[in-house]
């Protein structure tokens, strides 16, 4: 299931659930994605190296700004896009482009793309860690200045769920490292399958839930055109930005492709997980995952071109 099988994994998720939305009804779902998104993260402690959070962890500049732009920057661009909803601040549509604003930035795809394009590694090794934890407090602290008022969002509430499946698991895996951790990083890729099955799982039965609701029957061509442009504007706009930082605070080659790559990256595990603690089985699920989905498969796509040709730049710098 390497980068384009799992983005088709994910359309063949949503076409099952448009069809057979119910097929997966008779079984527990809510458990077995329940303990997938556990296990997701207990593999992410087993594998994360504390050597190579250390190297990174003075690169003080770099933090700063990937963090900025993943927290800070982002989430106000999305700002920008609100008279072009109805219903502004409170359309499940902005509300949605705005989530995928809040989202952290994503670990493996960062990773590699950046040692693709001969970036600073341990950098990006760190931040693209350190970014999933301070989501799990950011990212629900910014949606409850919108969601507070429906009375269906608690933060404490979202934050104690998100602690329980996120940070619990993590922690245990990271104490468990001793033990486990050689064998889960010399088996990476194979657990790699187990992290996109759940993540697919949850696209199914997220798309499920809102086609059983007749949601996306309210949703017009015209919206979903309008999302998809917004997606893309993002994460242009974002990566010409960091650009500019970068040159303003005189970053090297290295440190500018890995600001540039981490700055711009939102987490599609985070965002498939955090929907599902914190939206559960409502059928406004499959409506928050559109972005997320749709900005993924584009900073893949992008990304890996613009690391092919950094590659080729730091290879000239260097030789």
């Amino acid at each position: 299931m390497k980068f384009n099988g799992f983005i088709l994994s994910l359309f063949l998720a949503i076409l099952l659930a448009f069809f057979f939305p119910k097929a997966l009804s008779n079984l527990p779902i809510d458990i077995i994605t329940d303990v997938g998104i556990a296990f997701i993260f207990f593999f992410y402690g087993l594998k994360l190296a504390p050597e190579e959070l250390k190297l990174g962890f003075l690169n003080y500049k770099a933090h700063i700004l990937i963090q900025i732009s993943t927290f800070l920057l982002f989430p106000l661009l999305t700002f920008l896009f609100i008279p072009l909803f109805e219903g502004g601040t409170q359309s499940e549509l902005w509300l949605s482009v705005f989530f995928l604003g809040v989202l952290p930035s994503t670990v493996s795809s960062s990773v590699v793309m950046v040692a693709i394009a001969k970036g600073n590694l341990p950098t990006a090794i760190f931040n693209a860690s350190i970014s999933g934890l301070i989501g799990i407090l950011i990212t629900p602290l910014w949606l409850s200045f919108f969601m507070a008022k429906s009375g269906e969002f608690d933060f404490l509430v979202i934050l104690y769920k998100l602690c329980l499946q996120i940070v619990l698991p993590l922690v245990l895996g990271l104490l468990l490292q001793g033990y486990f951790g050689k064998f889960a990083r010399r088996h990476n890729s194979k657990l790699g399958y187990f992290d996109k099955a759940v993540i697919v799982l949850i696209v199914y039965t997220s798309f499920s839930n809102s086609f059983n609701s007749g949601l996306f029957e309210s949703i017009k061509i015209y919206d979903l055109l309008k999302i998809t442009g917004i997606v893309v504007l993002l994460f242009f706009a974002m990566y010409f930005l960091i650009g500019l930082f970068c040159k303003w605070l005189g970053f090297n080659l290295k440190d500018t492709i890995t600001t540039k790559f981490c700055g711009t990256k939102k987490s599609l595990v985070h965002g498939s997980v955090m929907v599902k603690i914190i939206f559960g089985t409502s059928a406004s699920v499959g409506v928050f995952l559109l972005p997320i989905m749709l900005y993924h498969i584009l900073q893949l796509l992008v990304v890996t071109i613009f690391a092919e040709k950094y590659r080729k730049r730091v290879d000239l710098v260097s030789g």
